[in-house]
């Protein structure tokens, strides 16, 4: 398993450990709810396949998806091109980094002097880039790449229960 949960460093606690329970029961069970399969950057098929091929961490390659979904074989780019619209997400969540940023040095620091805040809102901004990526484009996917939850493509829902009656011959 390459990273369990990327989304959980950019939480609070509280609904980080929240999530981390709901996430570990859904280690046995698929994902139904979009929004976590969202917020884990999960298939928007089959919520079991990563989107990202590694962590969020690694600097040189926090961009890098496969072509396709490694459960349930979907592409994950429907069209050449398609994630140039994920620059408009993107530049909405870094409107959102600066104005967090902002108001934070003005809270913390009691009104300092303009180069806090040029320092402050760029270091947040820098921090949060990898992940402002990342869910920019999963929010693409999921909003208007034409794919739609279905469990029938889950690694878990294929395989056999043990639980069902052996079919006769």
């Amino acid at each position: 398993m390459r990273y369990k949960h990327s989304f959980v460093p950019y939480l609070g606690v509280a609904t980080a450990v929240a999530l981390q329970k709901q996430l570990a029961f859904t280690e046995m069970n698929p994902i139904d709810s979009a929004t976590l399969a969202l917020l884990d950057l999960r298939c928007p098929r089959c919520h079991e396949g990563h989107l990202f091929s590694y962590p969020a961490y690694r600097l040189t390659k926090y961009a890098i998806m496969p072509e396709r979904c490694p459960v349930c074989q979907v592409a994950y780019e429907p069209e050449p091109g398609f994630y140039w619209g994920a620059m408009f997400v993107s530049y909405a969540f870094s409107v959102a980094c600066f104005a967090v940023g902002g108001v934070a040095a003005y809270y913390l620091f009691h009104d300092p002097a303009v180069w806090v805040y040029v320092l402050t809102v760029t270091a947040f901004v820098l921090l949060t880039a990898p992940a402002t990526l990342r869910y920019s484009r999963a929010l693409m996917l999921y909003l208007f790449g034409g794919i739609s939850y279905n469990p029938q493509y889950a690694r878990r829902a294929a395989a056999p229960t043990t639980s069902e009656p052996l079919s006769r011959r």
